[in-house]
């Protein structure tokens, strides 16, 4: 990690504990055919905290998602996974910032990352979409990408071969069935270690 690198993580993390309430939505697909695969670490982390602090989630028509509020360290932070798909979960969350009332620069969006190696977590803020969809859908629907986000590594071996592919139409069929479908038999014994360590990370920044 060099100077730069360390310096933005801290200046993040300074201002992210100032927040005095955070909307932290996971992204994934509803339906329990979705439930395990890469694409749904999002609501997996969300789900994990949830019920770590005891609470249960209910549905809120208006945003199309699942809601609860937890407090962590006297701070109230509310929960959220859209139960629309992954490609329009602007629509849910641009629902939720209104309805709510919240400011976008409290916003915490944690999803999968295909870009980082399987196992490794990282907080950014102010970036682009990089490609995924639903992060780009959340840009689009609130006209800024002035939100946080934790990104959760998938990168394999697997999707490196997938890259390497020429065929640019086979090479994005074969990235689209690889987010979701359900980790590896290698990846399924580190998959709950990856969920509880980025959900203590989040915590431990709060």
């Amino acid at each position: 990690m060099n100077f730069i690198h360390f310096y933005l993580i801290c200046k993040y993390k300074i201002k992210f504990r100032k927040m005095k309430v955070k909307l932290i939505v996971g992204l994934g697909n509803p339906g329990e055919e979705y439930e395990n695969t890469r694409h749904n670490l999002g609501f997996r982390v969300v789900g994990y905290l949830n019920k770590e602090y005891g609470r249960s989630f209910t549905f809120d028509k208006k945003s199309d998602s699942e809601v609860s509020e937890i407090k962590v360290n006297g701070k109230k932070i509310l929960l959220a996974k859209p139960q629309i798909f992954m490609n329009n979960s602007g629509q849910a969350i641009k629902k939720l910032i209104e309805n709510l009332k919240f400011k976008i620069e409290n916003l915490v969006i944690v999803h999968d990352d295909l870009d980082i190696p399987f196992g490794k977590v990282k907080m950014s803020f102010a970036r682009g979409s990089a490609g995924h969809k639903g992060v780009e859908s959340i840009i689009r629907a609130l006209k800024t990408d002035k939100f946080y986000r934790i990104r959760i590594g998938t990168f394999n071996n697997q999707l490196a071969k997938i890259r390497k592919i020429k065929d640019k139409r086979k090479r994005l069929s074969e990235m689209n069935k690889f987010v979701i479908s359900p980790f590896g038999a290698s990846e399924k014994t580190k998959v709950s270690k990856v969920v509880k360590e980025t959900a203590q990370k989040i915590i431990s920044i709060l």
